[in-house]
């Protein structure tokens, strides 16, 4: 068993953690049954870790291999002795044999099994869910839609088995309704759905138990994607040196700030240096220029009109970034056309995408940042789609318009230019706040200018944003400012390296 914050792990989609099973149990000669058992012990494990007291549990079964896990979960409960009511779904009769010898082993222990009916009570101090696992594919009705009602509203505490049931295990949408657990157990493979989007409100605490499958077998099946909580910071983690000037951490150029907007600009610029950036720049509407430079005197700002003016600002600037407070003016659509036209690496941040959306051409060399409404704009799809399936919105914006994509919100979703999506572990709920954005934009686009590739610098920059996040919430999640993002970013940033014997 894992503790709920790894560090990097890989995420497994449901086919492919279906596949790892059968090679556990086809190649490394684990039987089907002791896997299952392996399951409901560790399930059973975080019971009596999470809840001590307890002397009573409602267990939910369907007729699947989950259910299977269910049986063995209330046989041990039964064995301390506890009152165990168990409801079960679907048809006994279309049970495996390892899901059908758990429930015959749970008869034969003096448990007696109820089938569900919209009136049945649950009368217990935990209820465990093993209804459905990863086995949902449509919308809930009928009487399982009415179970996972029955138990979200009779307000006991729920121990989820492998998936919240109604929860999609490789998107982490809802299927119409899902259990909303305190605790999730999940097996052999975490399911990438568990990480991202909604999946916090119906997951709860997740562990995680490897049910003793061979590290060998695990490197057979390729991953969905890995998740990921400190930022790899490569050879910025390792001290400067002393001889080292502003030069060498390069110059980041913010371009935004329209009427009544400059606050964002400052902002993602006064993170960029906080990240390390040698000089920041900052082009912005000419009413903002000295106020900025007023508020902030280690930001170099122009007031920039038009194109015409911003362009030779360009060509001093090692990474662009474009878009804090920027809005959809024509003068915002006349300088992101300038920056599109720049050969340099790039930030696209906030109203830069919704000018962007649909007639950009692909470009390698940049991070385009959305929150999931500038997402849906920029593939011409909902937002309720967008976060019904996370992972493949943003792989649709990375191939449509190149570069690395960062899905922002719980769980943000890191698309490589190429590769393997990654999903970052680490932030909290008092982030989501005005501004928190631009200084995740201002923070990626350091990151870029001290020489980390696209890539890297999209999922070092979440982590870091995100960590500062962390840091800053130990006050409190309620109230928490983007300012507050930024005092926390020097530690996030020398935490390892930066250290000299004296």
């Amino acid at each position: 068993m894992t503790d709920t914050k790894p560090q990097s792990h890989p995420l497994y989609s449901a086919a492919q953690v279906r596949e790892l099973d059968r090679l556990a149990i086809e190649d490394a000669g684990i039987p089907g049954y002791t896997l299952m058992t392996r399951a409901a012990e560790a399930c059973w494990v975080v019971l009596r870790a999470h809840w001590p007291e307890t002397r009573s549990v409602t267990v939910f079964c369907g007729a699947g291999n989950n259910g299977g896990d269910g049986f063995i979960i209330a046989r041990l409960a039964l064995q301390k002795h506890w009152q165990v009511q168990l409801y079960q779904l679907g048809d006994p009769a279309q049970m495996r044999a390892d899901a059908q010898q758990a429930r015959n082993a749970f008869v034969t222990a003096g448990g007696q099994v109820q089938p569900f009916t919209p009136d049945a009570p649950i009368a217990a101090e935990v209820v465990v869910d093993a209804l459905l696992g990863t086995g949902v594919d449509r919308p809930l009705e009928g009487l399982w839609r009415t179970a996972i009602d029955a138990i979200n509203a009779a307000a006991i505490p729920v121990l989820a088995v492998d998936v919240p049931s109604g929860l999609q295990a490789d998107s982490g949408a809802v299927a119409g309704a899902a259990i909303q657990a305190r605790q999730t157990v999940t097996f052999i493979g975490r399911k990438a759905g568990l990480y991202t989007g909604v999946a916090a409100d119906y997951c709860g605490d997740i562990s995680f138990a490897d049910l003793g499958v061979p590290a060998d077998i695990l490197q057979r099946v390729a991953v969905a994607a890995t998740l990921i909580q400190q930022p790899d910071l490569g050879p910025l983690a390792t001290p400067r040196l002393r001889c080292a000037h502003k030069g060498h951490f390069g110059h980041v150029l913010v371009i935004g700030g329209d009427h009544g907007m400059a606050g964002a600009a400052r902002l993602a610029a006064e993170a960029a240096l906080r990240s390390g950036a040698g000089r920041v720049s900052v082009a912005t509407h000419p009413e903002h220029a000295a106020l900025i430079s007023a508020a902030c005197p280690e930001l170099m700002c122009h007031g920039v009109a038009s194109a015409q003016q911003l362009r030779p600002l360009l060509h001093t600037a090692s990474v662009l970034l474009i878009g804090p407070g920027l809005g959809r003016s024509a003068w915002a659509q006349s300088l992101l056309s300038a920056v599109l036209e720049a050969p340099q690496p790039r930030v696209i941040d906030a109203d830069a995408l919704n000018c962007l959306a649909g007639d950009a051409i692909a470009f390698d060399r940049q991070v385009l940042t959305p929150h999931p409404g500038e997402a849906a704009r920029l593939v011409g799809q909902t937002v309720a789609a967008v976060q019904a399936d996370r992972f493949a919105a943003a792989r649709a914006i990375s191939r449509q318009y190149g570069g690395a994509t960062v899905l922002k919100g719980a769980g943000t979703v890191i698309q490589p230019a190429a590769g393997t999506p990654m999903v970052c572990a680490a932030g909290n709920p008092g982030m989501a706040t005005a501004g928190s954005g631009d200084v995740l934009a201002g923070v990626i686009a350091a990151l870029m200018a001290q020489g980390m590739d696209v890539d890297a610098a999209a999922a070092a920059g979440v982590c870091v944003h995100a960590c500062a996040g962390d840091s800053a919430a130990r006050q409190g999640e309620r109230g928490l400012l983007a300012r507050d993002i930024i005092a926390a970013l020097r530690a996030v940033l020398n935490t390892s390296g930066n250290r000299h014997d004296t």
